[in-house]
């Protein structure tokens, strides 16, 4: 009787920190959890990688043909960052005066430079690049309205072929679409032991 208890009230603790299951009874929240949860899957976070390269891939391009990159990136930012949902906590590889860019236009500007603001941007996004590689050391989504995922990722410069390894985390949540956004994105390049 205990442990049946503790269950049910561990559910319903779960599901009333879960958005939209306020009004939800206890009794009916636990009996119904395993349907209402829309947890975050790895294969869906793997999507979001390999799309989110593509798209810096495709800035690069429109850069490089003469294309409003601007406007690209901008597209960009929407489809793949959250912030017209949340705070995003982005932490840039080429950034060291402005490190953090918790704003729209911050991401904006080290995508594509130009921006007074910030003057060490010179357009991550339009370098350009023609490979965007991840390996993921892991995927964690324990409450499953984040996934966070961790590890290495290869970026192949246009013009000479070379990668570039840079080490990532990247959080994800669900927008009311369904759709995957970024609110965690933090990237540097390995310590080089100097």
């Amino acid at each position: 009787m205990k442990k049946s208890l503790f269950i049910l009230t561990a559910a319903s603790m779960m599901v009333a920190c879960t958005p939209g299951y306020a009004k939800t009874k206890p009794h009916a929240a636990a009996a119904s959890i395993e349907q209402n949860v829309d947890c975050i899957a790895e294969k869906e976070v793997v999507a979001a990688q390999r799309a989110w390269g593509e798209g810096i891939v495709k800035i690069g391009k429109v850069y490089s043909d003469g294309g409003d990159y601007s406007a690209a990136a901008a597209a960009h930012i929407d489809q793949f960052y959250a912030y017209d949902l949340s705070l995003v906590l982005f932490k840039p590889t080429l950034a060291s005066v402005e490190q953090f860019r918790t704003s729209f236009d911050s991401a904006l500007s080290y995508f594509v430079g130009g921006n007074a603001t910030y003057p060490e941007d010179k357009g991550f996004a339009i370098k350009p690049w023609t490979k965007v590689r991840w390996k993921n050391v892991g995927i964690t989504n324990n409450a499953c309205t984040m996934a966070v995922a961790m590890g290495n990722y290869w970026f192949t410069a246009a013009d000479t072929g070379a990668e570039t390894k840079v080490e990532y985390t990247f959080g994800y949540i669900r927008d009311p679409q369904g759709e995957l956004k970024i609110v965690v994105h933090d990237s540097s390049v390995p310590y080089n032991g100097g």
